[in-house]
């Protein structure tokens, strides 16, 4: 499974997005540049902004001020002293003696997202670049120049230090890129291009190292997958409720209206929208039936009778996904948040003449928000893996064939072997369950006493959602073979449907047993890169109750 969304919606310059300085930011607007093709461009009142700031830092070195790494070493080093006219060396080392880090290279989705989330920081006006500086930045974005960053190396405390420094070295010229699919080095990028490599003034390097960018892109990205998780997961929901003809009462708005967790409201919503046009399930208005007393033995009892209650795996899901709902909601309030914050230090506010050195690159927030999301998809993918178990269960499955296979049972095995591999998978996204915000080592010779772990929050989720979409893709090959056996097809719910017919066209329905690894891969591939065409209903119900 590629790990970069949908290759044709990153085709770049369908639309251009203006960036002044001032308005806020949405998970929207991100997922448009990042994801969505639109170009950036910055206005007049935000170049300004910059150029406000840059002059005042201008006159507090002329005036011989002490700014740290302006006219101070880095970190522990703060207390060496610098004189302006090495200032620029200075800036230029900082790079160098960061770019350490190790291990694969991000995405390329991932890389769009934190060149674009610094580039909405230093555009807000309070790290004194130079505004030709930040349109370097906004030209290599909109022209798909990638810089090749490696993953690991960042503690997420002086935010993302090591991988934006990366991203700062391939401004310059030295360093890698993937330009149009290819990678290359970055001067033959520019040229081919017409750009000049950056050549960094005064501030400029710790400007453009020095925040949670890479954690809050990373994060950000995380947040698209994960609501896109969510939608895909209701509706293979209930298809594997109409597979089992579920009843309908445990959906009823009446249930989350005495326990009013907006979540659980919002997805009661959607379900209500899902189910209302099914005739495999049983719709029940909440009269129960009677009790007959002509089945009761001399005891007062009735054995073997119908069970009233679905297993939880139907009858819980306003309460499960509703939690999980909540809790992206959170994350995804902090990562707007973050998005629309300045995080470098120091900071310049040229309006009162006044230079604050402080800890906004410190990405708790970030790290945090990333380690509730990470159990919150854990927790899709243990219904999701629990689903497939029950429906390829010939015990529990309610009639259908062992592992979904109608022919030769037994000498063939169905798939058997997937739910497998979907078992399997939920147990690496378990073992991956430790926070990362919890796992503080000092370092920088004790100045980055206490850390946060921020970006390795965000890139854990990011591996946990990738492997989600392995099992909902197991899922969705299950279900949808569900359906095929079912006689009844047109019974079916409209969501299914739809389901249906996407799965369909990226697997065809098992009839004898084949290599089923690239069914899995395209499956997952697709459900990643498509929202489904039902998501209407989530944007009708959930964004009445949470910010999108």
């Amino acid at each position: 499974m590629t790990q970069s969304l949908d290759t044709q919606s990153q085709r770049l310059g369908a639309t251009t997005f203006f960036l002044d300085g001032v308005t806020p930011i949405h998970l929207e607007m991100f997922e448009g540049v990042v994801l969505g093709g639109q170009s950036v461009s910055l206005s007049e009142s935000c170049e300004a902004k910059m150029a406000a700031s840059r002059n005042f830092l201008e006159t507090l070195i002329a005036d011989n001020a002490l700014i740290y790494g302006v006219t101070t070493g880095f970190g522990p080093l703060a207390n060496q002293y610098i004189t302006p006219e090495q200032s620029a060396l200075l800036q230029q080392n900082l790079v160098y003696h960061l770019c350490s880090g190790v291990g694969e290279p991000l995405s390329e989705a991932h890389t769009r997202a934190l060149m674009f989330a610094r580039l909405v920081n230093i555009s807000r006006g309070y790290s004194a670049i130079l505004p030709e500086s930040a349109r370097h930045l906004q030209q290599m974005l909109n022209l798909n120049i990638l810089p090749v960053i490696p993953a690991m190396g960042t503690v997420g405390a002086s935010g993302d230090l090591t991988p934006l420094a990366h991203m700062t070295l391939a401004m310059m010229g030295q360093a890698d890129v993937i330009c149009d699919g290819q990678r290359m080095p970055a001067l033959e990028a520019f040229e081919k291009y017409n750009l000049k490599p950056l050549t960094l003034e005064a501030k400029e390097g710790l400007a453009f190292v020095n925040g949670t960018s890479v954690m809050t892109g990373i994060a950000a990205v995380n947040a698209v997958l994960a609501r896109r998780a969510i939608e895909w997961s209701l509706g293979l929901s209930v298809l594997y409720a109409e597979l089992f003809h579920a009843r309908t009462g445990a959906f009823h708005p009446n249930i989350a209206m005495v326990r009013p967790h907006p979540g659980q409201i919002s997805v009661t919503h959607c379900l209500q929208q899902l189910i209302a046009d099914s005739q495999r399930l049983v719709h029940q208005t909440g009269k129960p039936s009677r009790l007959n007393r002509e089945q009761l033995n001399a005891d007062g009892i009735s054995h073997d009778q119908e069970l009233i209650q679905d297993p939880y795996t139907i009858r819980c899901l306003p309460q499960i996904y509703g939690a999980i709902l909540d809790v992206l909601t959170f994350h995804n309030n902090v990562v707007t948040t973050e998005l629309n914050s300045v995080t470098d230090n120091p900071l310049f506010f040229p309006e009162e003449e006044s230079v604050f050195h402080g800890g906004n690159f410190y990405g708790q927030h970030v790290s945090f928000a990333s380690d509730a999301l990470t159990n919150a998809v854990i927790k899709m993918g243990i219904h999701a893996e629990r689903c497939i178990a029950r429906i390829t269960d010939v015990k529990l499955n309610n009639g259908f064939p062992a592992f979904m296979q109608r022919d030769k049972v037994g000498l063939q095995s169905g798939f058997m072997g997937a739910q497998v591999t979907a078992t399997a998978t939920l147990a690496e996204m378990r073992s991956l369950a430790t926070p990362a915000s919890i796992q503080s080592i000092p370092t920088n010779a004790n100045n980055q006493d206490v850390v946060t772990m921020g970006t390795i929050a965000a890139r854990k989720t990011a591996q946990i959602l990738d492997y989600l979409y392995y099992i909902l893709s197991i899922e969705s090959l299950v279900l949808v073979q569900g359906m095929d056996l079912c006689d009844d097809r047109e019974a079916f719910s409209s969501s299914s449907k739809a389901i249906y017919e996407a799965i369909r066209g990226v697997s065809a329905e098992l009839h004898e047993d084949r290599p089923f690894y690239t069914d899995i891969d395209r499956g997952a591939t697709f459900l990643k890169n498509h929202a489904p065409i039902y998501a209407k209903h989530f944007y009708n119900g959930i964004s009445d109750t949470h910010s999108r």
